[in-house]
């Protein structure tokens, strides 16, 4: 379902926060979500337990990578957010 999405509509956003005791801290990244399928990446990635979830190994044909390549963000702490760029 996921992988149709970004093949569709390769934007995304990620999300990483941190609560503490005190303070919450987030960072939102935007940017693009690529669908790899090529085998060189898919072996670079591979680990052997991952049969668990593609039963035909490295090379299952449901199996891929998703590459995340972020544009921009958004910080958020102490109820401040700012935007800023990635180069």
């Amino acid at each position: 379902m996921r992988v149709k999405q970004y093949k569709d509509n390769s934007s995304a956003s990620i999300y990483f926060y941190h609560k503490g005791l005190m303070k919450y801290v987030g960072v939102m990244l935007k940017g693009k979500m690529e669908v790899l399928t090529d085998q060189e990446t898919k072996n670079m990635i591979w680990k052997k337990g991952d049969t668990m979830y593609y039963k035909k190994g490295v090379t299952d044909p449901d199996y891929c990578v998703l590459k995340f390549t972020a544009t921009s963000g958004r910080y958020y702490c102490d109820l401040k957010t700012e935007n800023f760029d990635i180069k």
